[in-house]
């Protein structure tokens, strides 16, 4: 099969005008816009590699330029690959490729302290600059909470926040524990607006430099406190345990050693809240490009890979929800602002970093807008009656 042909096959909705690398012009699928988007290949390669991996040779490609989009933009061509695509996989070649390279890396990914601490890195330390850029106020870098799809970003994060602390039902002087704090903004809005002492712990130093500051500002040292460690080096016991956005870190290795962790940790007749990107496919293996460039180590769960671990762990799903298109969004949000400031990214990094960027980021919220990815909302707890019987308290 050639790449056109592959092309053609996938396409039954909208269209776009292909140019291979021999300048050959080929219209895909039926356009609806009267100058339709236009794909330049100017990589020969490229003809062979579309068609055996695409979901990691695309984004190399417009990484590094030898893909080129005209009469339109990055997002206008992956709404329309995605649309078509859907949960699907592209072909059965990239289906086998992925499986190969997901087993592997599998089997050689030994997420453990100093590898976990040094995935995080990879991310989160490169610049503080860089996320100010398109993140909200309060630096926070997970899925929003939009009541409204016209609400701001701001307004989103802050609905976030509050629907978490609700999902806590949390009590006066209770200990809390936010495992994988980030920028230390959930940590602290818990400690203002409630009366409970909040430990966060990160694996990034830039993330507990900024949030130690934070607090020190806030004047509110006496509430909130945050540590450079590993949530499997946690010995204390707290009331309350709230991860947002880390879970994707641990590794499918880790998902009993993590619940086991939870459960340990967690008083008898605690709550913890466990917020998650997860996909509503079967298990499949980690997407390579955003394995290799973005997220090292990272991998999004299946329900049924977490329900296991969590009921060997002898912890009970009390409440769970799953947020839709809540992440494509917020994404949206952080493209628009990301693509925005062009300007001040370069003075920061090169071109082809903020391509990867601008493609991690439009990949990202078309994989939430027509993809497999969602959010889950994990409520657990060790009793049955460790929270109320209704939800009334959460809304």
């Amino acid at each position: 099969m050639n790449l056109t042909r592959f092309i053609e096959n996938l396409i039954k909705e909208d269209g776009f005008v292909l140019i291979d690398a021999n300048s050959n012009e080929y219209i895909i699928g039926r356009p609806k816009k009267n100058i339709p988007i236009k794909i330049r290949i100017l990589d020969k390669s490229l003809h062979y590699k579309l068609l055996l991996l695409p979901d990691l040779y695309f984004g190399e490609a417009y990484t590094n330029g030898s893909i080129v989009i005209e009469d339109g933009s990055l997002t206008d061509f992956l709404e329309i690959i995605m649309k078509n695509v859907g949960r699907g996989e592209m072909n059965n070649y990239a289906k086998i490729l992925k499986k190969i390279k997901g087993s592997y890396r599998y089997l050689t990914n030994f997420n453990l302290i100093s590898k976990s601490k040094s995935n995080v890195a990879h991310h989160y330390d490169i610049s503080e600059k860089l996320y100010d850029l398109f993140l909200d106020n309060n630096r926070q870098y997970s899925c929003a909470y939009f009541k409204n799809e016209n609400d701001s970003l701001e307004e989103a994060q802050n609905n976030k926040i509050d629907h978490i602390i609700k999902k806590l039902n949390l009590k006066p002087n209770q200990k809390i524990l936010d495992i994988g704090s980030g920028w230390g903004s959930l940590a602290i809005e818990i400690a203002k607006k409630t009366q409970c002492e909040v430990l966060g712990i990160t694996l990034s130093e830039n993330q507990l430099k900024h949030s130690l500051q934070k607090v020190k500002e806030l004047n509110l040292e006496n509430q909130v406190n945050f540590k450079l460690m590993d949530y499997r080096e946690m010995k204390e016991k707290f009331d309350r345990i709230v991860s947002v956005g880390m879970f994707e870190h641990v590794g499918r290795k880790f998902y009993k050693t993590y619940f086991n962790k939870v459960s340990e940790v967690l008083k008898d007749d605690g709550v913890a809240l466990i917020h998650t990107i997860g996909s509503v496919n079967t298990p499949r293996d980690p997407h390579p490009w955003i394995t290799k460039y973005i997220f090292p180590g990272g991998y999004t769960p299946s329900l049924s890979e977490v329900a296991l671990p969590i009921e060997k762990s002898g912890l009970i799903i009390s409440d769970m929800e799953v947020l839709r298109t809540h992440y494509s969004h917020t994404l949206r949000h952080w493209k628009e602002r990301f693509l925005g400031k062009k300007d001040q990214v370069l003075t920061m990094f090169d071109e082809k970093f903020f391509r990867m960027w601008e493609f991690y980021l439009t990949g990202c919220e078309m994989a939430f807008k027509w993809g497999d990815q969602v959010v889950f909302q994990f409520q657990l707890s060790k009793k049955l009656t460790s929270t109320p019987n209704t939800r009334d308290y959460i809304y």
